[in-house]
C-alpha cells in the first residue's frame, strides 16, 4: 500500500504517526505525501478543542471528495470520543487512540478486501475502538524521527489521571501507563547510535511517569537512564506539572548537563480562583514556587507555558489577576488559547461567556506574551549558545539553543552539526548570531 499521514494535535500524535510509519514500512508498504496520490489516506485525529474535531472531520471529508477512490481510515482522540459522529463520516477504518499496531493490521485488512471485492459494492467499514478507561498497559512502539529530523522523539507516558474540568483528553487515552524503565534505556540507546543529536521526551502527562508503576521512581529517574544510555545526546522535555518541580527534582536535574534549559510548566490561569475551577492540582504561589526553584537551579532557563482565557465564570478581575501573574513569572514564551467548551466535561456545564470575550482576552493576554518573549530573546544577545541546526533557511542555517529558541547563522551545510554561536541580535521572533570557532 501506497499510505499518507496527516497528523493533528500533539507531540504525542506525532510521535506515534512517525511510529506508525516505521511499522508499515517494516511491513513492506511506502509511505506517501499526504498532499500527493496514495492508496490509504490516514488522518490521526485530535480532540483537544472544538476546532480540532472541526479539522479532523473536514480532512476525512475532503480526502473522501477529492481521493473517492482511496481507503480513509480514521484514527486518534476524536474518533476515541466522538465514535457516534466518527461513524457518519463514512470512513473506511475506525480507530481510537490506542492500539496503534491493531490498527496497521486493520488497515491491510480493509485494502485486501478493497482488492478483492466488487467495486461497487458498499463499504463496509472496519472498527476498533476500546474503552479507553480500561487500558492497563503501556504499548510500546518505535521510537525515531522523520529521515530528515535531527531530534527525536520518545514517548515514555500515556493517559492521564488529572481530570481537569475543562479536558477531554482522560477520556480519550484512558489512565495513566509508563513505559518501563529498561524499554526507555534500550531506546534512548538505539537513538543515540542512530544519529540524533536530541531526544524529546514526550507524553500525555510525563510528571506522571512511574505513577502506576508502585516502584518509587519519577521522573528523574528516568532522565538519569536515559542519559546513561545516550551520553552525549540533548534530553528536551515535553510539558511539566508544577508539582514535578521539587527542591530534589532541580538538584539532580542540574547535574544532568544534557538537559535543556527549556521547562514547559502548565498554567492555564494565573487566578486562584479559576484554577479552583478548573480543577487544577495548585495555586499560584506554588506555581510561583516552582518558577523560583528553576531559575535559581538553570542560568536564564526559558520557562513557557499554555494560558486559557475566558474559562467558564472568569470575571475581568480574575483576567487582570492572570495578566499581573504572568508578568511576575517572565515567561519566555506562551501558548495561548480561547477557552473551548468540551461536551461531557465538568465545564461544559457551568455558564459559558461570549465566544468575542474569551477571544478578546487571548488578544489581551498574546500582546503581554510578545512583549515578554521579544525581552527573552534580547537578554540573549551577546551570550554563548549551544545549538543544534537542522536546515537551510534565508542562505544560512537554522537550528534551536538549547533554550529552544531558534537561531540562524550565515554559514553553509550545518545539519545536525552541535555548534557554539555567540548571539548578536533578535527580530523578536527568532535570534541571529554567529558561529564561535572550534577549540
Amino acid at each position: 500500500m501506497r499510505v499518507a499521514i496527516d497528523t493533528l494535535g500533539c507531540k504525542v500524535n506525532q510521535y506515534e504517526t512517525q511510529a506508525m510509519e516505521q511499522l508499515l514500512r517494516e511491513r513492506g508498504h511506502e509511505i506517501a505525501p499526504f498532499s500527493g496520490d496514495a492508496d490509504v489516506y490516514v488522518i490521526n485525529s485530535c480532540s483537544v478543542t472544538a476546532a480540532s474535531d472541526h479539522k479532523s472531520r473536514q480532512a476525512v471529508r475532503r480526502i473522501r471528495r477529492e481521493h473517492p477512490e482511496a481507503l480513509v481510515a480514521l484514527c486518534g482522540c476524536y474518533a476515541q470520543t466522538h465514535a457516534d459522529e466518527a461513524h457518519t463520516l463514512k470512513a473506511d477504518v475506525l480507530s481510537g487512540s490506542g492500539d496503534r499496531q491493531g490498527f496497521i493490521r486493520l488497515l491491510e485488512q480493509a485494502w485486501a478486501g478493497k482488492q478483492s471485492r466488487d467495486p461497487d459494492a458498499v463499504r463496509t467499514p472496519l472498527e476498533s475502538i476500546d474503552v479507553s478507561a480500561k487500558r492497563k498497559q503501556f504499548e510500546t512502539l518505535p521510537a525515531g524521527g522523520l529521515g530528515a529530523r535531527t531530534r527525536a522523539m520518545l514517548k515514555v507516558e500515556d493517559g492521564c489521571a488529572n481530570f481537569c474540568s475543562y479536558c477531554i483528553i482522560p477520556y480519550a487515552r484512558g489512565p495513566v501507563r509508563s513505559m518501563p524503565l529498561e524499554e526507555a534505556a534500550v531506546q534512548a540507546s538505539k537513538l543515540a547510535a542512530e544519529g540524533y543529536r536530541e531526544i524529546v521526551v514526550t507524553g500525555i502527562e510525563i510528571s506522571s511517569w512511574g505513577r502506576e508503576l508502585h516502584i518509587g521512581l519519577t521522573l528523574i529517574d528516568l532522565l538519569e537512564t536515559i542519559r546513561s544510555a545516550a551520553p552525549g545526546v540533548r534530553i528536551r522535555l515535553g510539558s511539566l506539572e508544577p508539582r514535578t518541580i521539587t527542591p530534589e527534582f532541580c538538584r539532580r536535574a542540574a547535574q544532568i548537563p544534557e538537559l535543556c534549559p527549556q521547562f514547559h510548566l502548565s498554567l492555564q490561569s494565573g487566578c486562584d480562583a479559576t484554577l479552583k475551577r478548573m480543577n487544577r492540582r495548585y495555586n499560584t504561589a506554588r506555581y510561583l514556587e516552582s518558577v523560583a526553584m528553576l531559575r535559581e537551579s538553570f542560568r536564564r532557563p526559558a520557562i513557557t507555558t499554555d494560558l486559557i482565557t475566558g474559562f467558564p465564570g472568569e470575571t475581568e478581575q480574575e483576567f487582570q489577576d492572570t495578566l499581573d501573574f504572568i508578568r511576575r513569572c517572565d515567561f519566555a514564551r506562551m501558548h495561548i488559547f480561547p477557552y473551548s467548551s468540551r461536551p461531557g466535561t465538568p465545564a461544559a456545564a457551568m455558564p459559558q461567556l461570549p465566544k468575542e470575550v474569551r477571544e478578546a482576552r487571548a488578544r489581551r493576554a498574546t500582546a503581554e506574551a510578545e512583549q515578554m518573549r521579544r525581552a527573552y530573546l534580547e537578554g540573549c544577545t551577546g551570550e554563548v549558545h549551544s545549538v543544534l541546526f537542522e536546515q537551510p533557511r534565508d542562505g544560512g542555517f537554522f537550528g534551536h539553543a538549547e533554550n529552544y529558541s531558534g537561531v540562524l547563522v550565515q554559514a553553509g551545510n550545518l545539519r545536525n552539526q552541535t555548534r557554539s554561536v555567540r548571539i548578536a541580535g533578535t527580530d523578536g521572533h527568532i535570534l541571529f548570531g554567529e558561529l564561535e570557532a572550534r577549540r
